[in-house]
């Protein structure tokens, strides 16, 4: 009992607490602290109120095509601060439901910034307390580059509180899942939408033919794509709309609000790391080993301040895997491999396991198979929006190693089909599967003929 706590957590995000939990539930001491609100990015300002307002702005599409199928609808409006105010409220729920969580784990909830005295001893709002382990789960951040007038912009974390109504115009700079996501929420609610890109598409890193399906798409639906722009300037009088991007080649557009989401990093300034000699690496976050140990012997991180996979389940694996390691006499590590993810961009895109050009890297010879179709849903409402699914196969053992799809419910699907993954399941035994009829989900079990020609390369050329 020399400490206070067997184990300290700073940051009670979904990492965190799932760690503390755990710890706690194996006997441990434990003690946790949060600056802010419990539940971290993605309860807080990230997945869960953002995939409310897709919700929300769906309804928008659904009400073009309803007359196709006999419904009236009438004239329709939409009510941003409805919206918004609803979805705040399921916030401060889930932020309550967390709360009561830790405490009936017994784990002691400090509200205030930790910082580290030394590998023993964490400060929370003046208060000191001293611990024998200390994790490390602060998250990340959105950061805005200095460019001249970048404190004209708003990050992510501000377009959740916009006040009512909307800005008519909206420029969105990236193009990564948060930029694709907020482009085709604000999109769908009414805002003309400019998407601002330094390439040529969007989503770089994901596979190249859903790249390319998912920007026609967002060209289609009416965002504005600005690609291969880089903004060198943003100009206002008096501070105040509209605000006028000047790119670097020498063009100049107007709009009435400015989103950055060019990128996060993880939240490691400021809370004494280098007291405690914990090391980081060249992009800021905390370096770790295959047990996500730092290079100091008793303080461990998981989730975005590691900067591995950056998904709330996988920080919640992390955490769980920690707690079990340390404090449960259960060693294991996580297991980053065939992590499946989801942009909820309009339509959506899903995938798990390797992109055709990861495979084509690193595997020997591939069969590609591919589906495109208009949804049975849209040949009614005559909607253009298609769907478009990949297989990718390891010829040698017939494994399927990449699942990707792009179109309306991707997500549930490559969840499903994540399992058959992770298992290792065979191209056979995808074809032996009997599809449910009509669905888009059978297509994956119907695919018979590989693709005779590689797709084009653009990755290169970026």
């Amino acid at each position: 009992m020399a400490y206070d706590y067997d184990l300290f957590v700073i940051g009670a995000g979904s990492g965190g607490v799932r760690a503390s939990r755990i710890a706690a539930g194996h006997g441990a001491r434990v003690g946790i602290c949060e600056d802010y609100r419990v539940g971290g990015t993605c309860v807080i300002r990230g997945c869960v109120p953002k995939k409310l307002l897709v919700y929300g702005s769906k309804f928008a599409h659904e009400f073009e095509d309803a007359p196709a199928y006999g419904w009236s609808t009438g004239p329709v409006t939409h009510s941003w601060a409805t919206l918004r105010d609803n979805v705040q409220k399921e916030v401060d729920r889930l932020n309550g439901t967390y709360v009561r969580l830790l405490e009936s784990a017994g784990v002691r909830l400090q509200m205030g910034r930790g910082r580290l005295l030394d590998r023993h001893t964490v400060e929370v709002g003046g208060e000191t307390f001293t611990t024998d382990k200390i994790l490390v789960a602060t998250g990340g951040r959105p950061e805005i580059p200095p460019v001249p007038g970048h404190q004209f912009a708003i990050t992510s974390n501000e377009a959740f509180h916009l006040p009512d109504p909307l800005p008519r115009r909206i420029a969105i700079i990236g193009g990564g899942y948060i930029a694709v996501e907020f482009a085709g929420i604000f999109n769908g609610l009414g805002c003309e939408v400019d998407l601002v890109l330094r390439r040529d598409r969007v989503l770089r890193g994901f596979d190249e033919e859903c790249r390319t399906v998912v920007h026609e798409a967002l060209a289609q639906g009416g965002i504005r794509m600005r690609t291969e722009t880089q903004i060198a300037r943003i100009e206002a009088t008096e501070g105040k709309p509209p605000f006028r991007l000047h790119t670097q080649s020498g063009g100049m557009f107007e709009t009435d609000l400015v989103m950055y989401a060019t990128g996060r990093v993880a939240n490691t300034a400021g809370i004494g790391l280098e007291k405690a000699g914990v090391q980081l690496d060249k992009a800021g976050a905390v370096a770790v080993d295959e047990w996500s140990r730092s290079t100091a012997e008793n303080i461990w991180a998981v989730g975005d301040v590691t900067d591995r996979i950056n998904l709330t389940p996988v920080a919640i694996m992390e955490g769980h895997c920690f707690a079990d390691s340390v404090f449960g006499k259960k060693p294991r590590k996580p297991d980053h491999r065939n992590v499946p993810s989801a942009v909820f961009c309009q339509p959506e895109l899903a995938t798990v396991g390797l992109t055709e050009e990861e495979a084509t890297r690193t595997l020997g010879e591939l069969r590609v198979f591919t589906a495109a179709f208009r949804p049975m849903k849209y040949t009614v409402s005559g909607r253009q929006q298609r769907t478009f699914m990949k297989l990718i196969v390891e010829a040698a053992t017939d494994k399927v190693v990449g699942v990707h799809m792009v179109g309306d419910d991707a997500a549930e699907l490559i969840q499903g089909l994540a399992v058959a993954v992770k298992a290792g399941a065979t191209k056979a035994q995808f074809d032996a599967t009997v599809g449910i009829h009509p669905t888009a989900g059978e297509e994956f079990v119907t695919m018979r003929s590989a693709r005779a020609e590689p797709a084009p390369r653009q990755a290169a050329a970026e």
